[in-house]
């Protein structure tokens, strides 16, 4: 293609962009606020999209490295986003945990289980740069006064336990001390503010955006929209499309509404899609992770979805048809959830498999008494009862559990060459407790690709796009086609510091 019709492709972008949302000012209008040009509503020095862990984070390291009016705008009611009922599971190498626990592990090991998790297509630079800066990230959530259980755990994928969760069992325990620290130091934030388009210079820079007050989402309340701009940039950390059927269908037609979701209901993708009207880079919209911890008894994240997490290592999955297991239990995402969509009964309908564990293992976590509860798991005396409850073959089952158990023992999966580490005296004996799996959509691996810096790329040049940075689920490319667990909040943390303090050096 000549550079006459780069050009020429490039201005019809643009124009399309300015029909759908894009407005094109030139920089001298900005300034003056001339009654022909855009009029300035509002004029902030460090404008964030997006309440998650990203947004947050964002804030506070614009906050530290000097930035003294930063405004965070939230399209929902309520501050954090889909982050705030995430699993709060946060993978770091080289933690104070891990030298407590004796632990071996490193930036290089971490990378290293990324990379192979994400089928030779994930980010190695950026992975590199992430799991450099979880343990700093870390330190920011504990510092704004995160609390998290005192073990570490071990999670599908990673080859050592590296894996922290908040004593709460959800995002919730890092969003909201990360949001009251943005209160304290001093960061704005704002409500129902929907996220309009952007408003770019004549070079192609980001100015400033639409913003919609008073919005309500999921009703027709249109509110004010104002031109905000923003002296310093923009950090959009507006999360991930998990819940846009639509777009869900156009990558994966399987995806229906009929899939259940983990997301709230706010993780529809806007952000990413104007980003795609500026000329952002499309990355990887196709690989979207279902999560294989989820239950088929409960809405949305649930209660299951935490307490299936922690017992994985010690416990034993098993398709109802056959009595036998069918899976590494700690797998990488992708091949459990593969493997349980296989599990299907003679007429080829879906037969959700389950996860048995031993009582006095599980009760160790404390979701066992929930989904106990809230009748999303059950609690069983004999292997007979459990057998006839789920109408599982008893004699393949029992046969199985005693293999399994030989396992334990000697620390060698021979069926599926589980690590065996977190199982060691870990028997699979009454009184067990039950809950059955079933994979919902969880995470998009797809979106904006952004660089170290957490620049967003120009799909015609190359080169950032002036004065836009993104970080979280918004950006695509990082993991590649399965993230492993409890990597999100390490990458949306560490990249909304690196777009702040890139915006603040600039």
């Amino acid at each position: 293609m000549s550079n006459v019709d780069l050009l020429g492709r490039r201005n019809f972008i643009k124009g399309m962009g300015a029909a759908a949302g894009v407005a094109m000012v030139s920089p001298a209008m900005a300034v003056s606020e001339k009654a022909d040009g855009v009029k300035w509503d509002k004029e902030v020095e460090v404008l964030i999209i997006g309440s998650g862990f990203a947004g947050l984070a964002a804030a506070i390291e614009a906050t530290r490295k000097g930035a003294k009016d930063v405004h965070i705008f939230e399209k929902m009611s309520y501050f954090g986003g889909n982050s705030a009922i995430n699993g709060g599971l946060f993978a770091a190498p080289g933690t104070p945990m891990q030298k407590k626990e004796g632990v071996q592990d490193s930036v290089d090991r971490m990378v290293g289980d990324q990379l192979k998790s994400g089928r030779g297509i994930a980010d190695e630079a950026l992975l590199r740069h992430v799991a450099s800066h979880a343990v700093e990230a870390l330190q920011m959530t504990i510092d704004a006064g995160a609390e998290f259980h005192p073990y570490l755990q071990q999670l599908g994928g990673h080859s050592v336990a590296r894996t922290y969760q908040t004593t709460v069992s959800c995002g919730a325990g890092i969003t909201q001390p990360l949001y009251k620290e943005c209160q304290r130091i001093g960061v704005k934030t704002h409500n129902r503010s929907k996220f309009e388009g952007f408003l770019v210079g004549k070079k192609g820079e980001v100015v400033g955006v639409k913003m919609r007050q008073n919005y309500h989402f999921g009703e027709d309340q249109p509110g004010e929209v104002l031109n905000i701009r923003a002296k310093r940039g923009v950090i959009m950390a507006t999360g991930g499309f998990a819940q846009n059927v639509d777009l869900r269908m156009a990558q994966d037609p399987t995806l229906t509404s009929e899939v259940g979701c983990t997301n709230a209901p706010g993780a529809t993708g806007e952000g990413m899609y104007e980003m795609f009207r500026l000329g952002a880079i499309p990355v990887h919209l196709a690989h979207i992770q279902s999560g294989p911890w989820a239950s088929p008894d409960e809405g949305g994240f649930g209660y299951v979805s935490n307490y299936s997490i922690y017992n994985f290592p010690h416990s034993m999955a098993i398709n109802r048809l056959t009595g036998k297991r069918f899976m590494n239990e700690i797998a990488d995402r992708k091949t459990r959830a593969d493997a349980e969509l296989a599990c299907r009964d003679e007429k080829g309908n879906a037969l959700p498999p389950i996860l048995i564990t031993s009582y006095k293992d599980s009760k160790k976590h404390p979701n066992t008494k929930k989904v106990i509860k809230y009748n999303v798991g059950w609690k069983f005396d004999t292997i007979e009862a459990l057998a006839k409850h789920f109408d599982v073959p008893l004699k393949p089952l029992k046969a199985q559990i005693e293999e399994y158990n030989s396992y334990v023992k000697s620390g060698d999966d021979k069926q599926f060459g589980k690590n065996m580490t977190k199982a060691k005296d870990k028997y699979i004996q009454a009184p067990f407790t039950v809950v059955r799996l079933w994979p919902k959509v969880h995470y998009c691996q797809g979106g904006v690709q952004v660089n170290t810096k957490a620049e967003v790329k120009d799909s015609f040049t190359g080169q950032p796009i002036t004065g836009l940075y993104a970080a979280g689920e918004v950006c695509g490319g990082i993991h590649g086609v399965s993230r492993l667990g409890s990597c999100s909040i390490p990458e949306c943390m560490v990249m909304g510091m690196t777009a702040a303090r890139s915006l603040m050096q600039a």
